[in-house]
């Protein structure tokens, strides 16, 4: 998950680099690419027979997790056009809250003392870094703060279905072709809203980037993840995309961050170290009581 953080985190500052594309453009390019890819592994990895079926049968768990997978490709990359890549990325930094928050209504899960902790403390990181960048900003950013929104309130019922299909009492669904429908349903709509096109081959080539390295490759290892991890646990991971994304914004901008960000950011590495390093004592305690003597 830590992996796919790091994938994730490189969408600001390639955006940055675009020459001429735009808003929905930016998404179309980066759906599309990112559609051709998922065909391409999940054919290598499913098999043409399996894919099939399980679009064909996948009912509307697999739709409604392909639909909140639509929303997050849509809304991150029209908000990245609007606004800064530091209010998105605090914006999103909700996500762990939301999910908690929908784990517990929808699945009756009940978080570890150390989890909530966590995810307190992280919040408070996250507020630190950025909280002067949304507090008194310029209200032409606020249309991209709230399409920004979205993505955590879909990645939290994401989250959600996918782990509520893995612990079902029947057999579950196979969930990977979701992002497939996500990639399409984005490209789709983002098509119809970007006409004419005007893209560079510069542009193409670096929204291609995303759509593989950035989108399909990561978002394919994490739903095979939240079938390990807990819904909370794998947004509270999540958070590691700010921390990374201010670091490419350092290395590859010249964004050099100042001492609330670096503070901020060591807070939140902090909240997970911690979080993660109380889940493996757990874990091994576990195992050594169950150990034959």
């Amino acid at each position: 998950m830590v992996l796919v953080t790091l994938m994730w985190s490189i969408a600001g500052v390639v955006t940055r680099q675009l020459d001429s594309a735009r808003a929905f453009e930016v998404t179309f390019w980066r759906s599309a690419f990112n559609a051709l890819a998922l065909v391409l592994l999940l054919l290598w990895w499913r098999g043409p027979w399996q894919l099939a079926h399980a679009l064909k049968h996948g009912g509307r768990t697999l739709w409604l997790s392909g639909l909140c997978w639509s929303v997050m490709f849509t809304a991150f990359m029209v908000a990245l056009t609007l606004t800064t890549v530091a209010n998105v990325l605090v914006t999103m930094a909700i996500s762990p809250f939301l999910t908690a928050l929908v784990a517990r209504i929808a699945l009756g899960h009940r978080l570890p003392a150390r989890t909530w902790a966590a995810i307190v403390v992280a919040g408070l990181g996250i507020a630190w870094m950025y909280g002067a960048e949304v507090a008194g900003g310029d209200p032409r950013h606020l249309a991209g703060v709230l399409v920004a929104l979205c993505v955590p309130v879909a990645a939290a019922v994401n989250w959600t279905v996918i782990q509520h299909n893995a612990r079902g009492s029947g057999r579950a669904q196979d969930m990977l072709p979701a992002v497939l429908i996500g990639a399409v349903l984005s490209a789709a709509l983002a098509l119809s809203l970007a006409l004419p096109l005007s893209a560079s081959a510069h542009d193409i080539g670096l929204l291609a980037l995303l759509g593989v390295v950035q989108l399909a490759i990561p978002c394919l290892i994490a739903v095979t993840l939240a079938q390990v991890l807990s819904a909370p646990e794998i947004s509270l991971l999540a958070l590691l995309e700010v921390v990374f994304g201010v670091a490419w914004a350092w290395i590859g901008a010249g964004e050099t961050p100042s001492a609330s960000v670096l503070g901020g950011g060591a807070l939140v590495l902090a909240a997970l170290v911690a979080n993660e390093a109380g889940a493996l004592r757990i874990t091994r305690a576990r195992q050594g009581a169950g150990a034959p003597g």
